[in-house]
């Protein structure tokens, strides 16, 4: 997984508020056995008339379409940003897309999990907060661009600067580029010790299965 430390982008606000993991990708659309491509089918309701996901169909008026935002990294969003089923494939979406950060005043609990174990940084300020933001980037979103950094755990766009808090052990995933599976890894000597003793004590659960190491 790609480390995240610090990033500078271009960002587009979308603040509506319990904005689902169903609008951010339809399950009609979860038909593919790679996470590649996802990213087209990003906000297809709204993204594309009638929600048919196909090139030249894009709606003019949804904030991703329009030249002020292209190539945006970051969102801006509003309350509960990510609810509703727990699919993994709204966060693949979003980071095939090319989003790295999501701003929110709060996120679905799931949704911020899959976020940090897939690289994708969720950060929570204010809805005032974001409002101030969206005021700044909205003269001109290319030319105003929003810097984060992680490890100082900050947003800075236009001379101001915002703090925000993340769990020590999410900004450690997200900062060593480490996903769960990767974590485990870590201690595979201290697992390969504890197989061993347990193969001892236990000979008939292990069934001569191999050590994790091997």
């Amino acid at each position: 997984m790609k480390k995240f430390t610090t990033h500078s982008g271009v960002a587009a606000p979308i603040l509506r508020i319990n904005i689902d993991t169903d609008a951010i990708i339809p399950s009609r659309e979860m038909k593919r056995v790679s996470r590649k491509g996802l990213g087209a089918s990003l906000f297809a309701d709204w993204r594309y008339e009638n929600g048919v996901v196909q090139q030249g169909n894009e709606s003019p008026d949804f904030v991703l379409n329009q030249p002020a935002y292209l190539n945006a990294s970051i969102l801006l969003a509003g309350q509960n940003m990510g609810c509703g089923s727990s699919r993994e494939f709204a966060v693949w979406a979003l980071t095939d897309f090319g989003i790295q950060a999501v701003i929110a005043p709060s996120f679905g609990a799931i949704f911020y999990l899959n976020c940090v174990r897939n690289g994708l940084l969720p950060i929570i300020l204010d809805a005032s907060t974001i409002n101030d933001i969206v005021a700044v980037i909205d003269q001109d979103p290319q030319a105003t661009k929003i810097a984060i950094d992680l490890k100082q755990s900050t947003v800075a766009v236009s001379g101001q600067q915002y703090t925000f808090k993340i769990e020590a052990s999410y900004q450690k995933l997200l900062l060593e580029g480490l996903d769960p599976i990767d974590l485990t890894l870590r201690r595979t000597q201290s697992i390969d010790q504890f197989i061993a003793k347990d193969r001892l004590k236990r000979p008939w659960a292990h069934l001569g299965g191999p050590a994790l190491s091997q």
